[in-house]
């Protein structure tokens, strides 16, 4: 099951590591648009991110579709359901 906490219009660093198949180091990326991935047989769970490149001195790159593992927008400890300051 998938629990994935990502905003449109959020920008979001993904490290290659992060990524299937990266052509490149790391991408910054401005988010309009996320899919879900239920069709991969790896052992991870899948997201497309599609967005625009942020490039290294802040103007917008090209436009990108990447998929990343879902584990790295999982929601963090201070948003479970469980957790008090």
């Amino acid at each position: 099951m998938f629990d994935v906490r990502v905003r449109l219009g959020e920008t979001v660093r993904i490290e290659a590591a992060d990524r299937f198949r990266p052509t490149d180091g790391p991408v910054v990326l401005w988010v309009t648009g996320v899919r879900l991935v239920a069709n991969r047989p790896e052992q991870y769970e899948w997201v497309w991110l599609e967005g625009v490149k942020i490039m290294h001195d802040g103007r917008s790159g090209d436009q990108a579709q990447i998929l990343v593992r879902a584990c790295l927008l999982a929601p963090v400890a201070s948003e479970s359901p469980g957790w008090r300051p």
